[in-house]
């Protein structure tokens, strides 16, 4: 199982050299990757009396793909992982010269993450229909992979359209690897046809994730694929208790057959970037003593 870090988008503030200690620590102490969440803007909860979303404008998110140039310029070895990008609610050809653009200059580095996203009001603000993303995000999957290995791409789907170009520079990775999060059952269909990966929902217990597993390894082999190829990855709130409660959570995962795990200091009661840091370090001893046992 692979062990990472949820940045703490709303939480670490706006102080790059904070950011720049998170991140060198999380990879000194030996994490694999940091997935960051995305938002573009928020809404404000006080002209919209039913709003229910989330986030909204008073939370902090650093734009994602703009971060990770910057987390790649100063690691050399974490894994930079979007968990997840909302794909459909911006346009295809740049996501995927922005995407391998970072690969090329962390080395092959990036996992992008996508989903559909669930803000209609941040859909209205980048001037994308909210209503049809699902199916438009499946198209959008298949451009992607096209411009990532292909020099010259020609494509003609329902909406979009390239004329014999590509670009330049492609990505190292080719594809990039394509993870997508979810749990409605037209996307754990999606997920076993197209995904490289899985990001299961936050909270969920085992008695409801077991069967979603299986539906996606369903849709897998009904589409001719090994599930054995389709990745998960879950997260740990620090918020769950104590190194004792994280230690049980970790073995449950394991027996689920996840593969990727990220823990999460966000809403753990943290004031400070360095309390952040300080909880990673505490989570990573936690797992370094775990997995000691386990290889015994």
């Amino acid at each position: 199982m692979k062990l990472g870090v949820v940045f703490p988008q709303t939480e670490i503030g706006q102080d790059s050299g904070a950011v720049k200690d998170y991140v060198q620590t999380a990879e000194s102490c030996g994490y694999d990757h940091i997935v960051a969440f995305d938002h573009v803007v928020g809404a404000n909860p006080g002209s919209r009396p039913d709003w229910k979303g989330f986030y909204s404008n008073t939370d902090m998110f650093h734009e994602i793909l703009v971060l990770f140039g910057y987390i790649s310029a100063i690691t050399e070895r974490i894994r930079l992982v979007s968990g997840i990008l909302i794909l459909p609610q911006r346009q295809t050809v740049l996501v995927a010269k922005q995407a391998a653009a970072i690969d090329v200059l962390s080395n092959g580095r990036l996992r992008l993450g996508i989903g559909v996203g669930w803000n209609q009001v941040e859909y209205e603000a980048l001037g994308e229909n909210f209503n049809n993303r699902g199916k438009r995000c499946e198209e959008q999957i298949k451009l992607l992979r096209s411009l990532w290995t292909e020099e010259l791409v020609t494509f003609n789907g329902t909406w979009h359209k390239i004329t014999d170009a590509g670009l330049n520079p492609l990505p190292i990775q080719r594809p990039i690897p394509i993870w997508m999060g979810g749990s409605s059952d037209s996307v754990l269909q999606r997920i076993g046809r197209l995904a490289d990966g899985w990001y299961l929902p936050g909270g969920t217990d085992s008695n409801t994730v077991t069967p979603m597993i299986e539906k996606v390894k369903k849709h897998a082999r009904d589409s001719g694929r090994d599930p054995r190829e389709i990745m998960i990855e879950c997260s740990i709130s620090i918020a769950e208790g104590n190194p004792d409660d994280w230690r049980q959570s970790v073995l449950e995962r394991m027996n689920l057959g996840v593969t990727h795990l990220s823990v999460n200091t966000m809403n753990g009661g943290l004031s400070s970037a360095e309390s952040h840091i300080h909880r990673i370090e505490e989570f990573m001893e936690m797992w370094k003593s775990l997995t000691f046992r386990i290889e015994r």
